[in-house]
């Protein structure tokens, strides 16, 4: 209660500030719409915000999990082979120098105008922090559960089920709050080199049609949608990792 009360406040004071700069005679109405002509927004174009906002939930959920199927397989073999490990983590970290604002034309014109691009943006975009998350978890394993398994007579897959997968469960999590933060963002960029519906390009036409309270309307629902789902991801380690939430209260 008290940091829900916290937060509340915070997004008081915010709120306050943004009605407070909105007023201002030197800030032009263009370039920031108050908090009133921004619910207005809502209240005039509710049905298009929600249908475009339907659009990017589903772009980024769908590549959200392709993101996670792939990582997670990809995070597991890496840690498997030391081969793969030694041969894919350069590149792995390599691509992360390639901005996505460059990727997403290209995308576009390699899959086309349909949801394609924007599930490869959206997965390549996440497919990083959850990899790298999961990699690091499965190589934190307590080396005396990993010599406790050998002594049972466990084999390299049994010890990777019971143990190691097990225990890499909130490093997974950790990944899996950053990507699904970015994964907006991803969905986002692969709707500005080319889409025809979603979020991202309404508030791309808005700007170009000087529409400021529905780009900004637009904004607020990517920003809930994003916190919606780092809340979402949070929950579902509480309920997987109830021991991790333990030792985390200590």
């Amino acid at each position: 209660m008290r940091r829900a009360a916290l937060t509340a406040l915070l997004l008081a004071l915010c709120l306050g500030a943004w009605a407070w700069l909105a007023s201002l005679d030197s800030v032009d109405d263009l370039t920031l719409a108050s908090p009133s002509e921004v619910a207005r927004a809502f209240q005039d174009d509710w049905s298009l915000l929600w249908d475009n906002a339907w659009v990017t939930l589903q772009e980024v959920l769908l590549g959200l999990a392709i993101a996670v199927v792939t990582g997670t397989l990809f995070a597991v073999g890496m840690h498997l082979s030391r081969a793969l490990r030694d041969a894919a983590y350069p590149l792995l970290i390599g691509s992360q120098a390639i901005p996505i604002v460059v990727l997403a034309p290209i995308f576009v014109l390699a899959f086309d105008y349909g949801i394609g691009p924007k599930l490869a943006i959206v997965a390549l975009i996440c497919f990083f922090p959850i990899t790298v998350n999961v990699l690091d978890g499965l190589r934190a394993v307590d080396a005396e559960q990993l010599r406790l398994m050998r002594s049972f007579g466990a084999g390299r897959l049994r010890t990777l089920r019971t143990v190691e997968l097990p225990s890499a469960l909130p490093s997974f999590f950790s990944g899996l709050r950053v990507a699904s933060t970015v994964s907006v963002i991803g969905a986002v960029f692969g709707e500005w080199a080319g889409a025809d519906a979603g979020l991202g390009r309404l508030v791309l036409l808005g700007n170009n049609q000087l529409q400021t309270p529905r780009v900004y309307a637009g904004i607020v629902i990517l920003t809930v949608m994003a916190v919606a789902l780092f809340a979402l991801a949070t929950l579902a380690e509480r309920l997987a990792c109830p021991w991790n939430r333990k030792e985390a209260s200590r």
